[in-house]
Order: C-alpha cells, then sequence, then structure tokens
C-alpha cells in the first residue's frame, strides 16, 4: 500500500485535476488562487491531537491562552508535554489551566492511548486513512470530524472529505449553486469529480467563504 502525502508538487497536480474535471470548482480555483494546504509538521502527533481536544468550541483566543497555559505548565524547556508527562499530572492540576472537566478527561485518555499502544502515533504515518480514522475515535473526546482534520492538516492525506463539516457543505452550495445546504450524501455525490484529490477541494470550498463576494456569485 503506498501513501500518499500533500507536497507543492502534489498540490500544483491536484488543482491542474481538479481544473479540467470540474468546471464550477475551476471558477472558484481561479477566483481562490494557488492551494497552500500544505500538512503541519511543527510539534508532535501527540502533541496536534492534544491541541486540536483543546480548541474544541473556544474561540481562538480564549483556546490560545488555555493551551498556552497547559504547553508551559505540563511541558519541559517550552515543548509540548508528552503522554508520559500527562499521565504523570493530576486532573486537577490539568483543569487548573482553564480545561473543561470534560476535555481533561479527553487528553488523559488521549495519553493513555498512545502509552499503550492503542493509537500507535509512530506508525500512523503509515495506516490507511480509515485505519487513522478508527485508531482515533476509540478516544474520548475525538470524533470523526477531528479525525478527518487530522488526515488532511497533520498527516497531509489527498482525499479526504468531511461531508459533515459545515464550512464544506456551505462552499459547495456556493461553487455549484445549490438552493439548500446540501446534505452528506448530495455532497458525496458532487465531490465524485474531486476524487482522488477531495482534501484540496474541501480546501477551495472553505476559501471561497473568505471572497468578499461571498454573497453569491
Amino acid at each position: 500500500m503506498t501513501i500518499v502525502r500533500l507536497t507543492r508538487r502534489r498540490l500544483t497536480q491536484a488543482v491542474a485535476a481538479l481544473s479540467a474535471q470540474d468546471p464550477k470548482m475551476a471558477v472558484a480555483i481561479e477566483r481562490v488562487g494557488p492551494c497552500t494546504m500544505l500538512p503541519r509538521a511543527d510539534g508532535t502527533h501527540f502533541d496536534h491531537l492534544a491541541r486540536a481536544i483543546v480548541y474544541q468550541q473556544l474561540s481562538g483566543g480564549a483556546a490560545s491562552t488555555i493551551y498556552g497555559r497547559f504547553k508551559d505548565r505540563h511541558g519541559t524547556g517550552g515543548d509540548a508535554p508528552t503522554p508520559a508527562q500527562i499521565l504523570a499530572s493530576d486532573e486537577d492540576t490539568l483543569r487548573a489551566c482553564g480545561l473543561s472537566a470534560a476535555k481533561t478527561r479527553a487528553i488523559v485518555d488521549l495519553a493513555h492511548h498512545v502509552e499503550d499502544a492503542r493509537l500507535p502515533l509512530d506508525v500512523i504515518d503509515t495506516m490507511d486513512d480509515e485505519a487513522v480514522i478508527d485508531a482515533l475515535v476509540a478516544v474520548r473526546g475525538v470524533g470523526r470530524w477531528t479525525a478527518q482534520m487530522f488526515l488532511m492538516f497533520r498527516l497531509g492525506r489527498p482525499d479526504v472529505l468531511p461531508v459533515l463539516d459545515l464550512g464544506v457543505r456551505k462552499g459547495a452550495q456556493r461553487i455549484y449553486r445549490m438552493r439548500a445546504l446540501p446534505e452528506a450524501d448530495r455532497l458525496a455525490k458532487v465531490a465524485r469529480n474531486w476524487r482522488p484529490w477531495a482534501s484540496v477541494a474541501s480546501w477551495y470550498c472553505w476559501r471561497v467563504l473568505d471572497l468578499e463576494d461571498a454573497g453569491g456569485w
């Protein structure tokens, strides 16, 4: 099995293929411009997932403050904490960073899954997309959407389709001039033309909503 990861060369290939396969997506691509969707290489996989849990359902500013405290109080030398460091702490200390009880339990559960290899982050880059999702959603507080964002923005997988993401649905509604917000099954049908670059097409769905004339084309 060959695992494909997004690179600058592959982004160029993806944009060319999407433009050729789907005239409406081609218009969106022309208006948005080059795709900059390269995977985040900083930090560790564990840090990336812990950060995703912290940021759930919070504004960027509030989440950043809480995550900063979490990192400073439980990490070492400015680095994010490891699973072992999390498990060496107690929940009250974690909650003192500003974490909710649910997020505290989720991060502790994430640390347990990594430490006992139920979530094998050391080899997760070699696993196929569905295997990654299955391993991640077994962690408390990590749903399919979070797992898909990990695939797209951390592992750089090119063909992920988050059919329940509101931004992708709104962007597709705009690109394809749909009267109603597409449900998951309709979005999946539209996305047949996006394969095998659904991650890149989804990125363009998000970005069209940032255009000045986002009210409609």
